[in-house]
């Protein structure tokens, strides 16, 4: 998010939901001692290669008036595949003189590692003990540049306010008046493959590549960080964001198994795939992803000035639709072929009188509009293909004749800006990255993400892909975890109201429904591309952390 986020961040999410039993979780085997030959010349037991050196730098930002002085960390940490494979790696990213590993091996051929790169923020002088936030982005397979440059780092790279695809370099970098160093040293982790993240050996993308992979990747990565900076007793949070949110709810669960969380935070979320605007005809028989996704079509329709007598103001028009959408909209899709045909006339009628798309359409589309169709229909006569992630973006059709969005206005807005911006920042200010490729995504020909999820309680049943079970079984064993959940109304990607949706049918007592908090934005997946928007982003977050990082007292 946008993952995240790239274009294709989530268009590769999508993609792979078609394609969900691509990749098995690799069981490591151990070798080598075992096998009764002789120990090989340790420089047979060089790892993959060179780490590189952690490079410490100094600055100051000033957030609400406030200057604060921190320390920054550039660094990787390296993690096994399986607990008791990393169990065997020091915090140096070398095996333990008494691991029972064939490291005499060739690389290729050793069992698979994971070099994390992170860069971390500590406030100098802290008093007390201070919060802790692990942030990432998502896709699955992007980088965590979105959240670093755009969001919460000290420096951000600075946007047009009004939509708009930018002229190419050079790009502004300014000090970030909203990071979130005024309450919290924070930590941006690149996963896996992406940025200066790299994995190694034998089946090492089956290794880490899937929901549970990466989750277990993570898990590793932050109670290794932890032990390296001595920050176990320190408040903990998560943030994640798209794609980033179902690692959270996964990862929120692994963790209570060694600590507990003071809060998880998602920022345009998604734990049901079921729930997606993205191609729901590829799973028939499942409406959610229509019904989920009209509120946020009526809100792009209304930013547009495409609502036939457009009310004046937003929110209370999506109430309407809101309730449109699980009542009369979802019994008429329930029904499937049995609604009567003066019903489904009445309803397309509905449907145009808040989306702006002709009942025709929606006749044609048996009531069934995709949210790559509606991004492509909505301004179709104009020649105009609207925004998938942040919608208030548009830009020209590529094909006229085609049935879907071909692209995403807004990714192809924001790639270059981010590119630009984490390259120049962190090897001109955190002197890290000589002769590295940082990779924005791990995306390519050959990247396949394993969506096979075993939720707690059911070893041994592959489900699908949703997480709702991991973050509802995250709340109840740690009653006292709050949850924050934010996103925008103009995201077609991850839509608002279907998060709502998952965090209001999570399988929790009553009484739990309490500790979560929502909060939505005038903006789209990326919410801090508006400077308005993210200093209420900052807001928000800031005073969940401080609301939670006493245990709520």
């Amino acid at each position: 998010m946008m993952e995240r986020i790239r274009t294709t961040a989530l268009v590769a999410l999508a993609t792979v939901v078609a394609a969900a039993l691509v990749a098995a979780p690799l069981a490591w085997s151990q070798s080598g001692s075992q096998s009764g030959q002789p120990a090989k010349p340790e420089a047979a037991k060089a790892a993959p290669a060179e780490i590189p050196a952690d490079s410490v730098t100094e600055g100051s930002v000033t957030v609400g008036g406030q200057a604060i002085s921190y320390r920054a960390v550039a660094g990787t940490l390296t993690v096994g595949a399986t607990d008791a494979q990393d169990a065997m790696l020091g915090l140096d990213g070398k095996y333990l003189p008494d691991a029972t590993v064939d490291t005499s091996a060739k690389p290729a051929e050793q069992p698979a590692t994971a070099r994390i790169f992170y860069v971390a923020y500590f406030a100098k002088n802290p008093a007390g003990h201070r919060p802790i936030t692990f942030l990432y982005n998502g896709g699955p397979g992007s980088s965590t540049m979105y959240l670093h440059m755009g969001a919460f780092g000290p420096e951000r790279v600075v946007l047009p306010q009004d939509s708009s695809h930018q002229e190419g370099a050079p790009y502004d970098l300014a000090p970030n008046q909203y990071s979130l160093l005024d309450v919290s040293d924070l930590v941006f982790i690149d996963a896996p493959g992406t940025g200066f993240s790299r994995i190694y050996g034998k089946d090492a993308a089956k290794a880490f590549y899937g929901i549970d992979q990466d989750a277990h990747a993570f898990d590793r990565f932050i109670r290794r960080f932890l032990t390296r900076y001595n920050r176990w007793n320190s408040p903990k949070y998560l943030f994640g964001e798209s794609y980033g949110t179902t690692r959270t709810a996964v990862l929120t669960n692994l963790l209570e198994h060694h600590l507990d969380l003071n809060g998880s935070i998602f920022l345009s979320q998604i734990l049901n795939f079921d729930d997606s605007a993205d191609d729901p005809d590829g799973n028939p028989g499942t409406d959610n992803g229509y019904i989920l996704a009209l509120p946020s079509m009526a809100a792009t329709a209304w930013f547009h000035h495409r609502v036939p007598n457009q009310p004046a103001a937003l929110e209370p028009f999506l109430k309407q639709v809101e309730q449109f959408a699980v009542g009369t909209y979802a019994s008429a899709l329930l029904q499937g072929a049995d609604v009567p045909e003066a019903d489904r006339k009445s309803i397309a009628a509905k449907l145009e009188s808040f989306t702006g798309v002709p009942a025709a359409y929606w006749l044609k589309a048996n009531l069934r509009v995709s949210g790559g169709q509606f991004s492509k229909e909505l301004q179709s006569e104009m020649g105009i293909t609207t925004g998938r992630l942040d919608t208030r973006y548009k830009g020209p059709d590529l094909d006229p004749l085609s049935e879907e969005a071909e692209y995403d206005p807004f990714g192809a807005a924001l790639d270059s800006p981010y590119d630009v911006a984490i390259n120049t920042y962190v090897r001109n200010t955190l002197k890290y990255g000589d002769n590295q490729t940082y990779k924005p995504s791990a995306y390519g020909p050959d990247f396949h993400w394993d969506l096979r999820h075993t939720p707690p309680g059911k070893q041994g049943w592959g489900a699908g892909a949703n997480v709702m079970p991991d973050l509802a079984m995250a709340m109840k064993t740690n009653p006292k975890l709050k949850i924050l959940l934010m996103g925008g109304y103009y995201d077609l990607g991850c839509t608002y109201f279907g998060a709502t949706y998952e965090d209001k049918h999570l399988q929790i007592p009553a009484s739990l429904q309490k500790n979560i908090q929502y909060h939505f934005f005038q903006t789209g997946h990326m919410v801090y591309v508006t400077t308005e928007a993210l200093k209420e982003l900052h807001q928000q977050t800031a005073d969940f952390i401080r609301s939670t990082e006493n245990g709520g007292q």
